[in-house]
């Protein structure tokens, strides 16, 4: 969830006022944190693939809901 929220101050940082630029520099920041999150889980668990869908959805909703958020209570 902190990551969504931090990427969601990116975003208003960065004024990023399109969806698809957003939705791109969250995919971004998700497979750049998803890259460290594996050296240093990859021996704690069975597959991979775990740390990856583990924690995606509430990524999603945080990141929208507080970009939403950030957006409305400071427009551009």
């Amino acid at each position: 969830m902190v990551l969504g929220v931090l990427t969601a101050v990116i975003c208003m940082i960065l004024k990023v006022n399109n969806i698809l630029s957003g939705a791109m520099l969250s995919i971004s920041i998700y497979l750049i944190s998803d890259r460290i999150l594996r050296q240093i889980f990859i021996a704690k668990v069975s597959k991979p693939s775990d740390v990856t869908r583990t924690g995606i959805t509430i990524y999603i909703s945080s990141w929208i809901f507080f970009w939403a958020l950030l957006y409305t209570l400071y427009p551009y």
